[in-house]
C-alpha cells in the first residue's frame, strides 16, 4: 500500500545525519517560490491570512529561496515538518530500515513541493494547500498541480504493485489529489474519541493518530486492509460495526486515552 500525509507548518531545521534526495517536483516548487516572492509582506500575510511577524518570517523565506537544495539550506521532508501529525509519525526514530520502507510506500502532500518522498530535501517555507496562489493561467494551488500529484501516485503505486491509497491526509490537503486522474482505491481511516455527547473527531488527537497510523504500516510492513485492523497506537481499537472497506474505524474510549498519557 502507498500512503499519504500532509506537511506541517511547524518546521524543525534542526542537523540530521540522513542523506536527502531530490523532490520530483523541484522545478514546480521553484516556479512557485518565484511566485510567492514576488509578493509584498501584506499581501502574503492576507494570502495565508497569517499574523504580520509570520508573514515576515515567510517574505524572507521565500526571497531566500534557492532554485537547488543543498546541505545547507534544506533538511529531509519527514525529518523537518513538526506538527501534530508528525508527532504521530515520529520520522527521526524510524531506524535505517524502517525509513528506506518509509520513502518507498510514504509520501507527503506540499503546496510549494506538491508530493514528496520522506527523504527529500525541502528548504524552509510555509505554503498552505488551499492557498490561491496566481500563477501563470492558475489561480490557485489546486489549479496547479492539476492532476499531476494523482499521475504521480498513479506511477509510485504501481512501481509497489499496489492499487491502494491509504490517505492520512486532511481534507485540505488531500483534495489537490485529482479523483478523476487518480487510479487506485482510496482507504480513508477515522479516529473518534470519548465524549459525553458521543464518540466525536478530535482535531488535535486526529492528526496525531493520522501520523501514527502511517508510522504503524511503515514498522509493521503493512500490506492488506485487514493488516489496518490491528493498529492501536495510543490507546484506539478497530470499530468493525462502524467501518467500511473504504472508511476503517477507529476509536479511543477515555480510560485508553488517560493510560496512554501516564505511559507517554
Amino acid at each position: 500500500m502507498l500512503t499519504v500525509i500532509s506537511p506541517a507548518k511547524k518546521l524543525d531545521m534542526s542537523a540530521t545525519d540522513v542523506s536527502p534526495t531530490m523532490p520530483e517536483f523541484q522545478d514546480d516548487a521553484n516556479t512557485l517560490a518565484k511566485s510567492a516572492a514576488r509578493l509584498s509582506k501584506a499581501k502574503l500575510g492576507a494570502l495565508m491570512s497569517i499574523s504580520d511577524g509570520l508573514a515576515k518570517l515567510n517574505y524572507d523565506r521565500f526571497k531566500a529561496f534557492e532554485p537547488a537544495s543543498t546541505a545547507e539550506n534544506s533538511k529531509p521532508a519527514a525529518l523537518t515538518f513538526a506538527g501534530d501529525t508528525y508527532t504521530g509519525l515520529e520520522a527521526r526514530t524510524l531506524d535505517a530500515e524502517e525509513l528506506a520502507y518509509a520513502q518507498t510506500h510514504l509520501r507527503i502532500l506540499s503546496g510549494l513541493y506538491g508530493l514528496l518522498k520522506p527523504r527529500d530535501a525541502i528548504q524552509p517555507y510555509r505554503l498552505e494547500m488551499g492557498s490561491r496562489l496566481k500563477t501563470g493561467r492558475a489561480k490557485s494551488l489546486y489549479d496547479y498541480w492539476g492532476d499531476k500529484i494523482a499521475l504521480k501516485l498513479n506511477e509510485d503505486a504501481q512501481a509497489l504493485n499496489t492499487d491502494t491509497l491509504v490517505n492520512c491526509a486532511s481534507q485540505e490537503y488531500f483534495g489537490a489529489v485529482d479523483q478523476n486522474a487518480l487510479a487506485l482505491k482510496i482507504v480513508t481511516p477515522t479516529f473518534l474519541e470519548d465524549k459525553p455527547a458521543g464518540p466525536k473527531i478530535v482535531s488535535f488527537f486526529a492528526k496525531q493518530a493520522r501520523g501514527a497510523m502511517a508510522r504503524f504500516i511503515i514498522q509493521n510492513r503493512v500490506t492488506t486492509l485487514d493488516g489496518l485492523k490491528d493498529f492501536d497506537t495510543g490507546g484506539y481499537a478497530y470499530q468493525p460495526d462502524q467501518s467500511t472497506p473504504e472508511n476503517p474505524v477507529f476509536f479511543r474510549s477515555e480510560a485508553a486515552l488517560n493510560a496512554y498519557r501516564e505511559a507517554s
